[in-house]
């Protein structure tokens, strides 16, 4: 019998069974799972979309605890959602939460009496009314909708008495009990004023998606302002449209790095209507100093009104307590660091404090260098840490204020996890702190829902040897009550495509620090010992972790398809990811592309050390960060890289937004050198290897001009390139024939190129 021959030719021949077409599949084998989880009021039972077919289309189920029994709660009279039927303003806010769910994509439960539990469900047609009883009903059509108007953002009021919705870029009130609605504010324009919808650069950067506030008694609203008439307008071509005009372009208020941002008032109105009081706040008007972003709002007890304020740096970051009468606001707590402030959802109202007239807050701070909880009073002072040590806090899950407990998700079991614990809400200051207590047991990760009597939780856990588990828990000890949902991990379907879990694997870079990598072999007994050809697949930015222990890394279609071809597969977090702390996160202040690209070639040259990969067979891919720093790491090291597939990239700092780049690069005007340094144009000329650059031409997000400048850099150096472009999609192509054609563009190349 002759050697086998891997080349890629060959490879291909003998993995039929992985098409091309699993990569695209969504949801990923594994998470087709129960998601938007949610306790009725009473905790009687829980709440989910699941789609049954295990397609993109879901709908609304709930769980009884008590029975076990699943039923089915809301199924679209028309079908739901679908990309066909929402307005240009939906389409957008889908992107910028990367929501890819149809059919029924939220609800929320309204409090009535415990005989009769009703949710509330935003659809494209209107708002539906739903009772969760057994009996089959038609869903109530509340408040209808048209398209050239849609209902925008409703919520239910806490009282569950009143619906928030806004609507031509104005504030309205649905009257649940006598089915009246009412427009609250006034003066929106076209193009330029808006109220009650979060601005771009607050859906996009700052992970806040709502532009109004209810009051916890239900009595007021609390919205912004936002005026984007001082933003020039970048406009947007569809080139691929058939007609010409109006419909065939968008204009966007984008605010570039160096350039001016929106306005936005913050005021309050009655929900039943009258007039507007506006607080003394306008973040990013020129003389506003420290007010240049409206990062949160929050209500406290008592109809105290907060507002989170970031300054153009992003070193400083202000509390504020209105008197929502007045006006006047006051400094409760300021935040400074010089590496910069990451917003978070940790700003946690509490009614009551020991020894104390009042009640205060919980506040996260990564004054230490990790993000940890603070116990502060109503006035904003400091009574002392609630938690401490090299690890971070993620998010307050929730808090027994009587029994002074407050429980939270973090990385005290290591970086790659996540896990619920609780600890004291009010630590002895006299003595040193306690450590949490740990309530989930698996490996892996988790993310966790309390009930209202925090008595119970769902846990949905997952890890690289595990898909998705969904369970109850209680929150006394995590003790398992029952299992919600679980998918065997030997169906067909998983047997089939020979999903083998990467190694986790700990580097060191240049200065010692640990990075971690996720390792895809392909199989020896078909494709011969290493080495083997090379992809690193790179993210790389912050905010992000890529590697950790979770089975989205073990359904990394791309990454598990390559395998399949006899492609080894690489990724490693490089120095300014994220969950590993402050000082690792800031290695890349003022100088994108250069500490992160040479981790990533510490990265390469670990695999050739270890005789995994070959040096001139190592290629790297990677999406918008990612699609970034896998071009500039082929400019800067092309002694090592071979290819590179760029996909959406930022080519040049300057074309991105203000509230990124600037946290992280600074201003252009002080920063010339690092934003010159940080271009991809300004490498190019080094280029040796392959590039294939992949942008859709509609991407209001990292738009197509960065591809475009670079490709003029390209020819102007005489460096080749190739370029894949789809005329219709956004910033990662949603339509199956183009994902499909994408993935056969990029494996051809990645075949001929390594």
């Amino acid at each position: 019998m002759p050697e086998k021959d891997t080349t890629g030719a060959n490879a291909m021949n003998n993995c039929s069974i992985f098409p091309v077409e699993e990569i695209v599949q969504y949801p990923l084998p594994g998470y087709g799972v129960p998601t938007a989880i949610s306790f009725s009021p009473d905790d009687s039972l829980v709440a989910y979309l699941f789609s049954p077919d295990q397609s993109l289309n879901r709908k609304l189920f709930v769980f009884d605890p008590n029975n076990g029994k699943h039923n089915l709660c809301f199924s679209p009279p028309d079908g739901g959602l679908d990309e066909n039927n929402l307005s240009a303003e939906e389409k957008l806010r889908r992107e910028r939460s990367r929501e890819r769910g149809l059919g029924v994509t939220r609800y929320e439960w309204l409090k009535t009496s415990p005989k009769r539990k009703r949710v509330m469900v935003p659809l494209p047609a209107g708002i539906y009314i739903r009772d969760t009883c057994i009996k089959p009903e038609l869903p109530e059509l509340k408040l209808p909708s048209v398209a050239c108007s849609p209902i925008i953002d409703p919520h239910i009021s806490p009282d569950s008495t009143m619906l928030a919705y806004v609507k031509d870029n104005e504030l309205h009130v649905l009257n649940l009990l006598f089915n009246m609605s009412k427009q609250l504010t006034r003066g929106a324009k076209e193009n330029a004023i808006t109220h009650g919808i979060a601005e771009f650069i607050a859906q996009e950067e700052m992970d806040r998606k709502n532009g109004y506030w209810w009051s916890l008694d239900s009595k007021i609203i609390a919205f912004t302002e936002v005026d984007s008439s001082g933003i020039p307008l970048f406009r947007i071509m569809h080139q691929g449209k058939n007609s010409v005009g109006p419909d065939a372009q968008e204009d966007h208020a984008y605010p570039f790095a160096g350039g001016s941002n929106v306005k936005v008032r913050l005021g309050v109105v009655s929900a039943t209507g009258g007039p507007v009081n506006w607080m003394d706040l306008l973040c990013g008007a020129e003389q506003a100093d420290d007010e240049e972003y409206l990062a949160r709002v929050n209500w406290m007890h008592g109809n105290v009104l907060t507002a989170q304020v970031l300054n153009r740096t992003h070193s400083k970051l202000k509390i504020l307590k209105f008197n929502i009468k007045t006006g006047r606001g006051e400094v409760i707590l300021e935040e400074e660091n010089e590496t910069w402030i990451n917003l978070h959802d940790c700003f946690t109202p509490l009614d009551k404090i020991p020894n104390k007239s009042s009640g205060g807050f919980i506040w996260a701070s990564e004054k230490t260098g990790f993000r940890h909880l603070y116990l502060h009073d109503a006035g904003g002072v400091c009574l002392g840490p609630i938690t401490q040590g090299e690890w971070m806090v993620e998010q307050v899950a929730g808090v027994n204020e009587a029994s002074g407990i407050v429980y939270f998700t973090g990385t005290l079991d290591g970086p790659l996890e996540s896990h619920l614990y609780c600890t004291n809400l009010f630590p002895d200051v006299t003595h040193p702190l306690k450590d949490p207590l740990r309530l989930t047991h698996a490996k892996g990760k988790h993310v966790v829902v309390l009930d209202h009597q925090l008595q119970r939780f769902v846990d949905v856990h997952d890890s690289v040897d595990s898909p998705p588990k969904i369970t109850l828990h209680s929150l006394l000890d995590g003790s398992l009550i029952t299992c919600l949902y679980e998918q065997p991990i030997n169906i067909p379907q998983f047997k089939k495509l020979d999903l083998e879990p990467p190694e986790i694997i700990q580097v060191e870079a240049e200065d010692g620090t640990a990075l971690y990598g996720a390792l895809y072999k392909p199989d020896a007994a078909r494709f011969g010992p290493p080495p083997y050809r090379t992809m690193i697949h790179v993210y790389g930015g912050p905010s992000v972790q890529v590697v950790c222990d979770s089975w989205i890394n073990t359904v990394d279609m791309r990454a598990q398809y390559l395998r399949s071809k006899g492609i080894l597969v690489w990724k490693m977090d490089n120095r300014g990811t994220a969950r590993r702390g402050l000082k690792f996160a800031g290695a890349l202040k003022y100088n994108c592309g250069r500490i992160d690209a040479e981790d990533q070639l510490v990265g390469a040259e670990w695999l050739i050390k270890q005789g995994l990969a070959k040096l001139g067979h190592i290629g790297l891919y990677g999406w918008s960060y990612g699609g970034y720093l896998s071009a500039m790491s082929l400019a800067r090291f092309p002694d090592v890289f071979k290819c590179a597939v760029s996909g959406a990239p930022v080519t040049s700092w300057d074309g991105y937004d203000t509230f990124y780049t600037e946290k992280y690069m600074g201003l252009p005007s002080e920063n010339e050198s690092g934003y010159l340094n940080s271009s991809v144009m300004h490498h190019i000329g080094s280029m040796k290897g392959n590039l294939m650059l992949v942008h859709g031409m509609i991407d209001e997000n990292v738009h197509f001009r960065h591809t475009a400048r670079l490709v003029n850099a390209l020819v102007a150096a005489g460096k080749r390139y190739e370029l894949l472009i789809f005329p219709d999609e956004r910033h990662m192509p949603r339509q199956l024939k183009e994902r499909i054609y994408m993935e056969e563009r990029i494996w051809e190349f990645i075949d001929r190129s390594l």
